[in-house]
């Protein structure tokens, strides 16, 4: 029996190289205080391929393109996410898209995909103008010669009134304090319960399971009402968004309930902090922003949310390039359900593989210059959304569902927002540290002297 136990605390050695146990001790702090530094520090010292000493199978950290295509998307039937990080993110989004490692998961994309089918999203455009315009209205308000504002919190709550008006046809702004607050306590308490060492179970009444329970409730409340609320006021058809379709599609309350809440905690809080890293490089590279307010000026109408790569080029590429240095999904988990081969090696059943975009972005095997903000790269050829090592939004089966409409919502948010002001670095800038919750914001916010532009009457938009 001894000899049992002892067996499975052993760590299994596939030979890989990476850190002693050592090691890990020595970085425990810092690996999590600062985890993006931590793992892109780890794949510089050990390679591609880095075996992290932890009991029973095998934890590898994977940035190797080759090995990431093969456990997002060529072998993706046998990596499941059955991991800590998607079991401590179920504890709030139950089996929604984003977390679900059960059968059911394709028959729930399936009933929400019209929701982001290019019609639907060319039709939603409006809604994600008027939320820019609604969230940046006080910025008129500034000093004409610019004032410097967190523009963080504006921008997630623009996010998140795209979120209600766009998949659920509800105003949230009545309720987004709260809905912020929630999700960004869900946020700090998921990410907190994923790197614990030793995580306590869900029923054990710690402070930690008591926020948390109480985060998801504030999240469950709303989306039952919501659910409620169309139920009884449609008739035999619940609408073409996608609270309407997953009715349609016959999914129980708490099926419905599951998929709402994904929604809202992982489509507004990814875009906002996107939207914020990508405003910090603009800031930092004014002819990039000057490029991008004459490109939008010169469409002579609305930016468009489908096509933006063919209508708006340079600032599709400022947005491609803003997630290859900023990805807000920092990390993703798999565990093999099969053997398979990695990396040039035979690994287990129970592999765990960690892909972090934040690394793989960064390979300097991948990218030339790969620190450097360079949005021509994505006009040379350099980048493109079908590689392996370029993966903002996974890879695979399991890519984001919201990949196309978040790209759309980005494009116009900052259409509307470089017609209508500058953004430059304050005096003594200094970047914000990443900080590496469920995505990766700045920490503290992202204070920029915002100066108003014009008279911030946006073009009429010509006819249909």
């Amino acid at each position: 029996m001894t000899a049992v136990v002892r067996h499975r605390w052993k760590p299994t050695d596939v030979g890989f190289p990476g850190p002693s146990p050592r090691d890990m001790l020595r970085d425990f702090t810092s690996i999590r205080s600062d985890p993006l530094a931590f793992l892109v520090e780890t794949q510089r010292r050990h390679g591609d391929v880095v075996a992290f000493p932890v009991p029973g199978p095998p934890a590898l950290l994977l940035s190797d393109p080759r090995d990431v295509r093969q456990v997002l998307q060529l072998g993706a039937s046998r990596w499941g996410k059955d991991t800590v990080q998607y079991r401590a993110l179920s504890r709030v989004t139950g089996t929604g898209l984003l977390a679900s490692d059960d059968p059911s998961w394709l028959r729930h994309r399936r009933a929400a995909a019209p929701a982001f089918h290019h019609q639907r999203l060319a039709a939603v455009a409006t809604h994600v103008r008027v939320a820019a315009r609604a969230g940046s209205a006080g910025w008129r308000d500034l000093r004409p010669g610019g004032q410097v504002v967190d523009v963080a919190p504006p921008l997630l709550a623009m996010a998140l009134d795209v979120v209600g008006r766009a998949l659920f046809s509800a105003d949230l702004s009545s309720r987004s304090l709260r809905l912020i607050e929630a999700t960004s306590d869900a946020a700090r308490l998921i990410v907190s319960v994923g790197r614990s060492v030793l995580p306590l179970p869900p029923w054990v009444p710690s402070r930690t399971n008591r926020r948390l329970h109480a985060a998801a409730r504030e999240l469950d409340g709303l989306s039952r009402a919501l659910i409620a609320q169309r139920r009884r006021t449609s008739g035999s058809a619940h609408g073409d968004d996608l609270l309407g379709l997953l009715i349609d599609a016959d999914l129980g309350d708490d099926e419905i309930r599951d998929e709402l809440v994904t929604m809202v905690v992982a489509g507004h809080e990814t875009v906002a902090a996107a939207l914020a890293w990508t405003l910090m490089l603009l800031a930092e590279d004014p002819p990039a922003q000057d490029r991008m307010r004459a490109e939008v000026s010169a469409l002579g109408r609305d930016v468009p949310m489908v096509r933006s790569s063919a209508v708006v080029p340079w600032t599709r590429a400022v947005i491609d390039e803003s997630l290859r240095l900023f990805p807000p999904a920092w990390v993703m988990s798999r565990r093999s359900t099969a053997p398979d081969r990695l990396g040039g090696r035979d690994v287990p059943a129970g592999t765990l593989a960690i892909i972090s975009p934040w690394v793989v972005h960064r390979r300097p095997g991948s990218w030339a210059d790969p620190l450097r903000f360079r949005p021509q790269r994505f006009l040379d050829g350099e980048g493109t959304v079908a590689r392996a090592d370029y993966l903002p939004f996974g890879l695979g089966p399991r890519l984001c569902i919201g990949r196309d409409f978040a790209l759309g919502e980005m494009a116009v948010v900052l259409g509307e927002l470089v017609r209508g002001f500058s953004f430059r670095t304050p005096s003594g800038w200094t970047r914000p540290r990443p900080e590496a919750l469920s995505a990766a914001h700045p920490a503290g916010g992202m204070h920029l002297e915002v100066v108003p532009q014009g008279d911030g009457t946006p073009p009429p938009s010509p006819p249909c």
